[in-house]
């Protein structure tokens, strides 16, 4: 019980530690995929609305999902490589499940990043590149996914250690000059519920 609900906590960790970087892992063997061509942004190239705004509130995941962190980020944690392409603004918020008695973790994280509108293609190049690229000790596999926003992906992913064979759930989007990344993880990952998370996300971006 005690190894499992370490597991638990380490997957959880995975799921808050493991999106919005534009920075590409090790590369390793996958799947191949197709990637959707892209979609033109039809009106205002700009999202009218601040990161903060777009963030997914409490009432946009099951009632028995608590807020974890909710923050601004700061022009300090972000890498040079988001620097270089002027990267204007971002959030975050994290929420999660948790039942030590059912051995139940399960979490939910969106990252939010604002970029010119001219840079948002190459940061969505680069996050894809990162993605496929793989990871040491994980296996990807593309996923199919509802389109969201202008240009959208779906992957799952395991740790060939695992186990427990835990499942992370990843989606990025990008929309006007808005990239997401909206990651899940744990005991009960549910894709249904992933659909209806993105599709509220997507939707504040206005």
């Amino acid at each position: 019980m005690k190894i499992r609900f370490i597991a638990l906590v380490f997957v959880l960790h995975l799921v808050i530690c493991s999106a919005g970087c534009l920075s590409p892992a090790p590369a390793s063997p996958l799947p191949q995929a197709t990637l959707p061509s892209p979609v033109p942004t039809s009106g205002n190239a700009d999202a009218t609305i601040q990161a903060g705004s777009m963030a997914l509130q409490l009432t946009d995941v099951p009632p028995d999902y608590l807020l974890r962190d909710r923050t601004v980020t700061a022009y300090s944690e972000i890498s040079q490589l988001d620097r270089d392409l002027d990267w204007q603004q971002g959030y975050r918020v994290t929420f999660f499940r948790m039942n030590r008695e059912k051995d139940d973790m399960t979490g939910i994280r969106q990252t939010i990043s604002i970029y010119p509108p001219e840079n948002i293609g190459k940061v969505y190049d680069i996050e894809t590149e990162g993605i496929l690229s793989g990871r040491n000790g994980t296996v990807r596999y593309e996923i199919p996914f509802p389109e969201i926003g202008d240009q959208s992906m779906a992957f799952r992913e395991t740790r060939v250690t695992d186990p427990q064979g835990l499942a992370i759930y990843t989606v990025i989007f990008k929309k006007k000059n808005v990239f997401e990344t909206i990651t899940m993880g744990g005991t009960t990952t549910d894709y249904e519920l992933l659909k209806e998370v993105v599709h509220k996300a997507a939707d504040k971006i206005t």
